[in-house]
């Protein structure tokens, strides 16, 4: 096990008392032999008791979830996560420490409006984590600037420390167990001293790491952060693979859990099939991304459309007319603003159809035209009145723009979109183990 006394020594002398930066803690032995525990009492850490425990006298450590990367599903597993650990815990705690995106929310506590990290409003708001307040679940924003304020001495390390410690000891004191999601993979948060890493041994948590489907490139992404934890001396709890492509399930659950097992004595906690649902952006989703709004049908800005079902309209009125009477029902189509044909087509065809009734109208259409050189014509707009049923969105983005940008966005789970958030919990917690998760975070 490496040694610390160096960096130890570099920390101020009033973050050594009490409640240390690196506090004792099981110690743990992460390398290619299985897993040596040492049983170490926690010194400051509170019996938690709960009705839903198998044993009264166990401590649960706090779970760290960080990924290998962006975009591999760390808070739909965050999600997930809590789900469960609310039916096995009565109360259950939640924080990220280190955040960058945020949004104003109110504290009750305080009595004013904050800035906390979006993440932390959808697990709050969806599983109605009442008894934390926001101002101790979001200590660390990271905005723009704050990089170089840090480097240029301006926003210390030591308060930064002394934030996430004492937001943290707050959400413990009320809970029976904590979920604490990171923010990307590992390393994430080193310019400013506060990577998920280190954070993660300032809390005395376990990590679980999070990666996308397959074997090679996925093992060595997490080799890279398994290494990084060795480093702090933070123990893994196991590992969770998402996405995995449904031919390929069995094969990759199978020989990811053997290496593992054999290379790093950790266990596969879960392995997730794919489901493209998941990633289909939302009406919403577009709006956020091009910076509009919907022109008409606001009650289906959540609607979802699959990438795969966008189609371009380069044809005559009558070939699309054609297609979107048998295609896809929800297809996404993207014209020119300057065709207006297509334009007027498409709402009289929402019109015939509500009259007919011969099928549900969910197609929605994108218009696309760069700004200062093509825009709709005012008789043309004129003429979304009243077409509640049938969404338009006008962007100021080419074509080709436009398609590039949805084919590259990802998609990100938010409160609104209930729908989705639902979906993504009912499909992802039955294929982690809690109960090997629990016995592996227990001291």
């Amino acid at each position: 096990m490496m040694s610390f006394a160096p960096f130890l020594n570099n920390i101020p002398a009033t973050l050594r008392m009490g409640r240390s930066l690196f506090r004792l803690r099981p110690s743990f032995s992460i390398s290619a032999t299985p897993l040596t525990v040492v049983s170490v009492p926690h010194p400051d850490s509170h019996q938690r008791t709960s009705s839903f425990s198998t044993s009264k006298t166990k401590r649960q450590r706090p779970i760290f979830v960080a990924a290998t990367k962006q975009h591999v599903g760390k808070t739909t597993t965050s999600l997930a996560l809590m789900s469960g650990l609310q039916k096995r815990f009565p109360k259950v705690g939640f924080i990220k420490p280190v955040g960058q995106q945020h949004v104003d929310v109110f504290s009750k506590t305080l009595g004013t409006y904050i800035q906390v990290d979006k993440d932390i409003c959808l697990l709050k708001e969806q599983f109605h984590l009442d008894h934390i307040d926001y101002r101790h679940m979001s200590p660390v924003i990271i905005p723009r600037g704050y990089t170089k304020k840090y480097i240029d001495g301006k926003i210390s390390f030591d308060d930064q420390v002394k934030e996430i410690d004492s937001a943290f000891s707050e959400v413990d004191k009320a809970s029976d167990v904590v979920l604490i999601e990171g923010t990307g993979h590992c390393a994430v948060g080193s310019i400013v001293n506060v990577n998920n890493a280190k954070v993660a041994n300032l809390l005395g948590a376990s990590m679980l790491l999070i990666a996308n489907g397959g074997l090679g490139s996925a093992f060595d992404e997490l080799e890279l952060n398994r290494v990084l934890c060795q480093h702090y001396d933070v123990p893994i709890a196991g590992v969770v693979i998402n996405k995995v492509l449904p031919d390929k399930y069995e094969q990759t659950k199978h020989y990811m859990a053997k290496a593992l097992s054999d290379q790093w004595g950790v266990p596969l906690l879960g392995c997730v099939p794919d489901r493209p649902f998941l990633g289909c952006p939302a009406l919403a989703d577009l709006e956020r991304l091009f910076k509009s709004e919907l022109v008409c049908g606001f009650d289906h800005r959540y609607r979802h459309y699959n990438v795969k079902d966008m189609n371009l309209i380069t044809t005559s009125l009558t070939r699309f007319l054609e297609n979107i009477r048998t295609k896809h029902p929800r297809t996404l189509y993207i014209c020119h603003v300057t065709r207006d044909d297509i334009i007027l087509g498409f709402m009289a065809e929402y019109q015939r159809n509500r009259r007919e009734e011969e099928r549900p109208f969910e197609a929605a259409l994108l218009v696309c035209g760069r700004k200062g050189k093509y825009q709709m014509a005012e008789e043309v707009k004129d003429m979304f009145e009243g077409l509640d049923g049938a969404p338009v969105l006008v962007v100021e983005y080419s074509t080709h723009e436009a398609m590039k940008l949805i084919h590259d966005y990802t998609p990100k789970l938010n409160i609104d979109d209930k729908n989705r958030v639902r979906k993504a919990v009912e499909h992802y917690e039955p294929y982690i183990d809690f109960e090997e998760l629990l016995r592996r975070t227990s001291e």
